[in-house]
């Protein structure tokens, strides 16, 4: 009986901390194996946007081929083969491929 209460009162004198603590380290590994990567993909994606030119061969996500002749603020408009012109949305261009190593390396 004296054993069963020790145990009772060692573990109501457990801090809150100690509950916390996996939950803490579930957060932590959370943000470095899913938000930090997201994050970081982001961060790549608007400065390749930013480095966009006229000139500049590239694809769209939905696998479209062209070479940007025009730009704007929100669109870019790109001209495929036999002089068709199509105008995206800058979040609608995945890959730059005037530089076919540098596409890959996305």
């Amino acid at each position: 009986m004296q054993h069963l209460l020790f145990i009772l009162l060692q573990a109501e004198s457990q801090s809150p901390l100690g509950s916390l603590l996996p939950i803490l380290l579930i957060m932590v590994v959370f943000y470095f194996f899913m938000i930090q990567p997201q994050m970081r993909k982001q961060k790549k994606s608007k400065q390749f946007l930013e480095q966009v030119r006229r000139g500049d061969k590239v694809v769209t996500t939905g696998g479209i081929h062209g070479k940007v002749i025009e730009m704007n603020e929100q669109t870019f408009t790109i001209e495929c083969e036999g002089e068709t012109r199509f105008k995206i949305e800058k979040s609608g261009i995945s890959a730059e491929m005037s530089n076919p190593v540098e596409a890959k390396k996305r």
